[in-house]
């Protein structure tokens, strides 16, 4: 099974949220239990129980992996790492609260040094402003984005990973962790078509693939 891919449009890896990118579609439709996903192991939760748990609560996980580039932790070890520092947070009801932002930064600096910073208010057009600057951004968005031709049912609720202005410059390029197919994985939307998804804040971080890289992205 494909866990992984580099997009050629950014160079960034394609990763999912769920172990199974096959998969994605019908386990976030509900066609498909999560616990009987056979790739689990690879997502490195301890667990097949730990993993169906968790897995739908980590796109922020998810998109901390992508930008942190080859060599970045297996999921479960970016979920461990963000735990103990309070960026996840299981109530006393046992619900599931996060990616929550400042200590998701916190994390981000401390253990793996990259530079980053928390946006509580983001305008849409002020991402391209930070990807110029040699940022990446995770963007709060609806997770309904990955079905770009409806209109948007909300904001926020869902992270994706902004690396690159589309090429003309008129849009975005993101990965999505829940995307259900290659299209909606790493997708291109025009800046006014996401800002009807986006609910205004995020987390940018330092564009480690533009850096390293005499070219650019």
């Amino acid at each position: 099974m494909i866990t992984s891919t580099t997009c050629g449009a950014c160079g960034h890896s394609s990763h999912t949220q769920f172990a199974s990118p096959d998969l994605v579609g019908p386990i976030v439709s509900g066609r498909f239990d999560r616990a009987r996903d056979p790739a689990w192991r690879q997502s490195g939760a301890a667990t097949v129980e730990d993993y169906a748990r968790w897995c739908g609560h980590l796109c922020g996980a998810t998109c901390l992996r992508m930008a942190l580039g080859p060599g970045a932790p297996s999921l479960f070890e970016l979920r461990d790492g963000a735990l103990k520092f309070g960026a996840y947070r299981v109530d006393a009801e046992g619900e599931i609260r996060g990616m929550i932002y400042a200590p998701a930064v916190g994390y981000v600096r401390e253990v793996h040094g990259v530079d980053a910073a928390v946006h509580r208010t983001l305008r849409a057009d002020e991402i391209g402003e930070l990807l110029d600057a040699g940022r990446l951004v995770i963007a709060s968005v609806h997770y309904a984005i990955r079905r770009p031709h409806e209109p948007a049912p909300g904001r926020g609720g869902h992270l994706v990973l902004v690396t690159a202005r589309t090429p003309d410059g008129s849009g975005y390029h993101f990965h999505n962790p829940s995307g259900t197919n290659a299209a909606t994985r790493t997708a291109n939307l025009p800046v006014e078509h996401f800002e009807q998804f986006f609910a205004g804040r995020g987390i940018s971080l330092t564009n480690r693939v533009l850096h390293s890289s005499p070219c650019g992205a």
